[in-house]
């Protein structure tokens, strides 16, 4: 009576471990002694700024940037003073302001949210020089020597605000004598900042007869 008995749960025990061998075949998964391991997930850059706890002063103003975040341009809202002026001063004031803010580094928690920039000093910003289209911007760089990270963060920052020439774009020159380009910021340069901006010539003034 034992061994028919040992005889029968032997043979049940066997039944079973075939019906789950067959089970775990049948759906692809292979058995495998050797223990994985597939390493940490891989993280995200969150690129979010979390709001300050402290109050920006009174007399600053709202500006908004593109920085570099995750291999992309991502807008970061910043404040900044004042001008002294009463008055903004027009497109080069503001364009002056947004400058500094591309050249500053980033704020404790835009650094922890994984924002840089590529904009190196020095580098200034002026008006156009005498015969360039209204609006035209002049850097003291000429626009192609920068790095095309750091020029796509201009153009989109610029373009974005007063001193861009509407339509998603900034009129850009050097400080030579080369004309002045219409740069435009597309979301193809917010994603590839590393990428040359795209351009249009921008014809110059038509002389005023005199008689």
């Amino acid at each position: 009576m034992r061994r028919r008995t040992f005889g029968r749960t032997a043979g049940t025990g066997a039944l079973v471990a075939a019906a789950v061998t067959a089970l775990v075949t049948g759906c692809g998964i292979r058995t495998t002694s050797v223990p994985v391991d597939a390493g940490a997930a891989p993280s995200r850059v969150p690129c979010s700024v979390a709001e300050e706890g402290t109050a920006a002063p009174v007399q600053d103003v709202p500006v908004r940037v593109y920085l570099v975040c995750g291999s992309q341009l991502e807008a970061v809202d910043r404040r900044s003073p004042l001008p002294e002026e009463k008055t903004d001063g027009g497109p080069v004031r503001t364009a002056t302001r947004l400058l500094a803010q591309l050249l500053a580094e980033p704020s404790e928690s835009e650094t922890r949210a994984g924002f840089t920039t590529a904009v190196r000093g020095p580098l200034v910003v002026e008006g156009g020089h005498r015969g360039d289209p209204a609006g035209t911007l002049r850097l003291s760089r000429q626009p192609e020597d920068l790095a095309p990270t750091a020029l796509s963060q201009l153009v989109c920052t610029f373009a974005a605000s007063s001193a861009g020439a509407g339509d998603h774009t900034v009129l850009l020159g050097g400080p030579g004598a080369y004309a002045p380009k219409r740069y435009r910021c597309t979301t193809e340069l917010r994603e590839r900042p590393e990428s040359a901006p795209p351009t249009a010539a921008v014809a110059a003034p038509a002389a005023t007869a005199t008689g």
